[in-house]
């Protein structure tokens, strides 16, 4: 298994991780399109995220959800986890062998793709709430896209952190369309190239 996989993961994180680095000081109590999270919550459950995946591919027990995780320096805190989830992913064999994760026992390589699915949905997130451009590359965003929609089907009932797919217009960008396709409702000005958060539907 080569470290490809790793890299790309690497990638996005770095890329939500300077959406992290560009909040201001009076943005962190905003809302985000995730419902009852602010931009300071929904950084919290990415570095969350980081630490527990770390430690379900180690095989270790995981920390609780229900900590602050951000301390006083969220960007630090955001970068350290993510250097840690990568360094556990980048152990021999750690693509190959089954771990254990929120949905249930997956190979390596898939918990890889859904952290993966994660930095960049959760970017979107963070850049919508703090009206922040995205740039994730489409290659990557396209894959994410296929992975995720080939997986929904096989999450069983109950686990989705996501909520509903959305429509989204073809013309839209595929880090939208992704947005869309997990549950956020979202609209493109004609011409304009970003995404517009609309209210989810009454």
């Amino acid at each position: 298994m080569t470290s490809a996989p790793v890299d790309q993961l690497a990638d996005a994180m770095d890329l939500t991780g300077g959406l992290v680095a560009g909040v201001r000081p009076d943005q962190w109590g905003l809302d985000t399109p995730c419902s009852g999270w602010s931009v300071r919550d929904l950084v919290n459950h990415l570095v969350v995220g980081h630490r527990r995946f770390a430690c379900f591919v180690r095989g270790e027990p995981a920390p609780s959800l229900d900590v602050d995780h951000l301390g006083e320096d969220a960007v630090a805190a955001y970068r350290t986890t993510a250097d840690e989830l990568l360094e556990a992913f980048r152990q021999e064999g750690a693509l190959d062998r089954i771990v254990t994760v929120p949905i249930g026992p997956v190979p390596g390589i898939v918990a890889l793709h859904l952290r993966l699915v994660e930095a960049l949905v959760h970017g979107w997130d963070l850049a919508s709430a703090t009206g922040q451009p995205t740039s994730f590359p489409d290659d990557m965003v396209e894959q994410a896209l296929a992975f995720t929609a080939d997986s929904l089907t096989a999450i069983p009932p109950g686990r989705t952190p996501f909520g509903s797919p959305q429509p989204a217009p073809d013309e839209a960008p595929t880090i939208d369309r992704l947005a869309a396709l997990l549950g956020r409702p979202v609209d493109v000005e004609a011409g304009a190239g970003r995404s517009v958060v609309l209210p989810p539907p009454a």
